[in-house]
C-alpha cells in the first residue's frame, strides 16, 4: 500500500488525507499545533468542489452542513435597504467542517505536535523531519501547512505572501443577542455595508455548538479596513503585553483599546444593522490579507496543496472549496496514474496552478478599490458599489 505524509492538519490537509486514505493510501497528517485546532470562529463560504469533496469523502451535505441562504441584501448607511439579489448558497463555518473532516479520519492518522523542520527525498521515498525529532517516511508528501507553509519555505523560498494594504476584522455574534429588528433584516441573508474605502459583508453560519437550527446559530462578520503596513499594522499587532507579533494575533492578546476603537468605527461608518453585530461580538479578531502566487505546486515526491500554492483575498469565498478541489484532482490524477506520483504530479501542478491564478487574478479584480484606497491612490468605485457587490462577492463562478 502507497504511504503519503500530510503536513498540515487543517482543512486542505484533513480533505487530502480522506481523498487518499479512501483511494487506497496509508495516510499520516502531521499538525504543528501541540493543540487541537480552533477555527476562530471564521465563517465558510461553500462552492460546489466543497460538495464534491465531501460526497467522495463518504460525508453527508444534507441538514446540518449549514445555513442556507436565497439572497443578499445591501444596507444603507441609515439601514435602508439599497437592493436585494437573489443568490442561493450554503453557509458554515470553519469548526463545522473541521469538525466533520477530523471525524472521519481514524484518530491513530492524526498527529498533533509536529512541526517540519526539513524534507529530504530520494528515488525510493520522501522524508519528513520533525522538530520533535521525530520522522515519517512515505512514498509521498502533501504540503498542507498554510500560508506560512515551511514545505515550501523548503522547496520555494523565494515564493512569498504580499501584503494587500488591507485587513479584515472578524467574529460571530449570536443571533440571540441581537434585537429583534436586526436580527429580522439579517436571517437568513448575505447582507452587505459600504463606507468610503471599506467594506463589511455578514451572513449566518452554525452556531459556538456546531448547530445550525434556527436559534442556536450566529452571524459571522468581515469587514475590510486599511491599515498601512508601516505605521498602522505594526500597532494592532503588538499585544497586550507589549509584544509585537507578526501580521496577526492571537484573539485574546488584541489590545482592549484597539477592539474598542474598532467597534466605536462600527458605529460611526456602518448600517446600524452591522453596527450593532460588531458591538455584540464576543473575540473579535483580524487578519491582514495577503497574496500568495506559487510558479508551480510540485517538487518531485512533493505537492504542495491549498494555501500552501496560492492564497486568494477573501473576497472571492474561495479557500476552502480551492483546497478541497486541489485534493479532488490530487486524488484523481494518482488514481489514473496507478498512484505514481512521478506521473501524476506534474499534471497536478499544471492543472491547479492555471486554477488558482485565475483565482488570485479575479480576488485582486474585486479588491482593487480597497488596495488604491489604502495605498492613497484614486480608487475606481465601480467595484464598490451595492449592485457590484452583490452580484460579485463570493458567487461560484467557473475559472
Amino acid at each position: 500500500m502507497p504511504r503519503a505524509l500530510i503536513i498540515g492538519g487543517s482543512l486542505g490537509g484533513l480533505f487530502a488525507a480522506n481523498l487518499l486514505q479512501r483511494a487506497g493510501w496509508d495516510v499520516e497528517v502531521f499538525e504543528q499545533s501541540a493543540e487541537a485546532l480552533a477555527g476562530r470562529g471564521a465563517g465558510i463560504i461553500t462552492h460546489p468542489d466543497l460538495f464534491d469533496a465531501l460526497a467522495r469523502i463518504g460525508i453527508a451535505t444534507g441538514d446540518g452542513i449549514g445555513v442556507d441562504i436565497e439572497g443578499r441584501v445591501a444596507f444603507g448607511r441609515d439601514g435602508a435597504v439599497l437592493g436585494t439579489l437573489p443568490v442561493r448558497q450554503c453557509l458554515t463555518t470553519w469548526g463545522r467542517l473541521h469538525e466533520l473532516l477530523l471525524g472521519a479520519l481514524p484518530a491513530a492518522r492524526y498527529h498533533l505536535g509536529h512541526a517540519c523542520s526539513g524534507i529530504t527525498q530520494d528515488a525510493d521515498g520522501v522524508t519528513a523531519h520533525f522538530r520533535n525529532g521525530a520522522s515519517a517516511r512515505g512514498d509521498l508528501l502533501v504540503g498542507a501547512d498554510g500560508i506560512r507553509s515551511a514545505v515550501r519555505a523548503q522547496l520555494a523560498p523565494d515564493t512569498a505572501p504580499r501584503y494587500a494594504g488591507y485587513i479584515a476584522w472578524r467574529g460571530l455574534a449570536d443571533e440571540n443577542d441581537l434585537t429583534p429588528q436586526t436580527h429580522r433584516d439579517l436571517f437568513p441573508k448575505f447582507a452587505f455595508s459600504l463606507a468610503p474605502r471599506e467594506h463589511m459583508l455578514g451572513y449566518p453560519v452554525a452556531g459556538f455548538g456546531n448547530s445550525t437550527r434556527a436559534g442556536e446559530r450566529c452571524f459571522n462578520f468581515v469587514w475590510y479596513r486599511p491599515a498601512h503596513a508601516e505605521r498602522e499594522l505594526p500597532d494592532l499587532c503588538t499585544d497586550i503585553h507589549g509584544r509585537r507579533h507578526d501580521m496577526s494575533i492571537p484573539p485574546p492578546l488584541i489590545r482592549p483599546g484597539v477592539i474598542a476603537a474598532m467597534r466605536d468605527a462600527a458605529t460611526d461608518q456602518l448600517s446600524p444593522q452591522f453596527a450593532e453585530v460588531v458591538a455584540r461580538t464576543r473575540q473579535p479578531f483580524f487578519q491582514a490579507i495577503f497574496d500568495l502566487e506559487s510558479p508551480r505546486m510540485h517538487f518531485g515526491r512533493i505537492a504542495l496543496l491549498g494555501d500552501a500554492a496560492f492564497v486568494a483575498r477573501p473576497h472571492v469565498g474561495m479557500g476552502v472549496s480551492k483546497a478541497a478541489g486541489d485534493a479532488l484532482a490530487l486524488a484523481g490524477l494518482l488514481r489514473q496514474s496507478d498512484n505514481d506520483p512521478a506521473r501524476a504530479l506534474p499534471e497536478y501542478s499544471a492543472q491547479r496552478t492555471r486554477f488558482g491564478r485565475a483565482v488570485i487574478a479575479h480576488a485582486r479584480e474585486l479588491g482593487a478599490y480597497l488596495e488604491a484606497c489604502a495605498a492613497g491612490k484614486t480608487a475606481a468605485t465601480d467595484r464598490h458599489t451595492p449592485e457590484a457587490v452583490m452580484r460579485d462577492i463570493a458567487v461560484t463562478r467557473a475559472f
